[in-house]
């Protein structure tokens, strides 16, 4: 368990708050580049870490992420006019640049020098792997770009997406990163429930390490003649990556799909809601990802065709998330449709922000553990002028999850040393 004063530094994201403070070191997804999808188009809201801002791509084909309110009377800039290489508010006419600077003042003499003076709060962005990151911290501080595996692939080798949750995010991201739910809530094929009577089918040896840039693991099970080893890694602050091969633990293989590496991060939009980015790319550089695949995989985990058109999942907790309770007594767990949506039931039905002096943490717990204290550290690091982890993408640059079966009589280590090493 948790003291109440760490689960506040741990889940506060505010300016000005410990964890809001560390976020604000990281690049971070602000939106989806499908979301600015062409020059001068409509600007789009974007709340985050408690702010709000406003995106738009400009005349150069750069996405700029500045206040949502004009600094003249404090106006809403989602109604500006994106033009010409800025975003002017309708209000009075006042245009502002990607960067901040207002470079017109229509409302003003036109001798007058008073628009050199004012600017709007912007933040840099970068554009990779399907998303816009941005990053809120200190400009003389600011690291390299994100360059995990994911961005260096093509778009014909991944997905990416998006989902709303309305609770705190690390939550989420504990549920994310926690081994053992899985192979309970996530099974799809009960049966007479005589699996969870079997302690080696359903928790597995797990092999933690900590890392530069947040932590390893690595789930062990025995599989017959054969052992199901499924490596992870989750990488500061909140970038968690795993494999995923169809037919292993008897999944259905659907549409000759592909092996993939999947994963999710997950971004504060305030205290009580986290934007979700989930994403897939193909495990081999010589073979794309179909559009087709991408989609089975997405409407399967509870994702795809269960958004609606602002990333907000139809099954919620207005309708108890499509719960089928006679599936839930014969075939499923939960008898709730989608990997995704299983965990949001969860994850949001803890509340907005979990107590975390009131758990019981277990043996299999390892993970949520680490993660705590990973985060508590990096506070303690960066309050004490540090610099936290994964801040220097060459921490994380080249490593890749895997999912494989390995024969018994191998040292798994052994056997999968080259398969956690990124190809991209």
């Amino acid at each position: 368990m948790l003291s109440n004063a760490d689960n506040e530094r741990l889940t506060r994201v505010g300016p000005g708050t410990p964890m809001g403070t560390l976020l604000r070191r990281y690049w971070l997804p602000a939106l989806l580049a499908e979301e600015v999808p062409e020059r001068d188009g409509p600007p789009v809201r974007v709340r985050l870490l408690g702010e709000d801002l406003v995106a738009f791509r400009d005349s150069d084909g750069v996405v700029g992420l500045i206040s949502a309110y004009c600094p003249h009377r404090r106006a809403p800039m989602f109604f500006g006019r994106n033009e010409e290489c800025g975003l002017r508010c309708v209000y009075h006419g006042w245009k502002f640049d990607r960067d901040g600077a207002c470079v017109d003042m229509p409302s003003e003499p036109p001798d007058s020098l008073f628009k050199t003076k004012v600017k709007i709060e912007a933040y840099p962005t970068w554009e990779g792997g399907g998303m816009i990151w941005a990053y809120l911290g200190p400009p003389e501080l600011r690291p390299a770009a994100p360059d995990h595996e994911l961005v260096r692939t093509t778009p014909g080798h991944r997905y990416v997406s998006k989902s709303y949750q309305e609770c705190n995010w690390l939550q989420a991201l504990e549920g994310g990163v926690d081994p053992t739910h899985a192979t309970i809530m996530h099974n799809g094929n009960i049966g007479d429930r005589s699996f969870l009577n079997d302690y080696d089918k359903l928790v597995a040896e797990l092999n933690l390490e900590r890392t530069d840039y947040g932590f390893t693991y690595t789930g062990i099970r025995p599989r017959g003649q054969h052992t199901w080893v499924r490596g992870y890694h989750w990488i500061m602050p909140s970038f968690h990556m795993r494999a995923r091969v169809e037919g292993n633990f008897g999944r259905p293989k659907v549409h000759d799909e592909i092996p993939t590496i999947d994963g999710h991060i997950w971004i504060p939009i305030d205290d009580e809601k986290t934007w979700v980015y989930n994403f897939g790319y193909s495990h081999d550089p010589a073979q794309e990802l179909s559009r087709e695949q991408a989609h089975i995989i997405e409407t399967r985990l509870g994702r795809g065709d269960y958004l609606d058109k602002n990333y907000v999942s139809r099954l919620n907790k207005s309708n108890d998330y499509g719960i089928d309770r006679q599936r839930q007594k014969t075939q499923s767990m939960t008898g709730i449709e989608g990997i995704n949506t299983q965990d949001l039931a969860l994850q949001e039905g803890m509340g907005a922000i979990v107590d975390r002096s009131k758990e019981h943490l277990g043996t299999t717990d390892r993970a949520i553990i680490t993660l705590r204290q990973v985060l508590l550290q990096a506070l303690d690091t960066l309050e004490s002028g540090g610099t936290p982890p994964a801040i220097d993408p060459a921490t994380y640059r080249n490593v890749r999850s895997i999912d494989r079966m390995v024969e018994k009589t191998l040292d798994w280590r052994q056997a999968t040393k080259a398969d956690f090493v990124a190809r991209f």
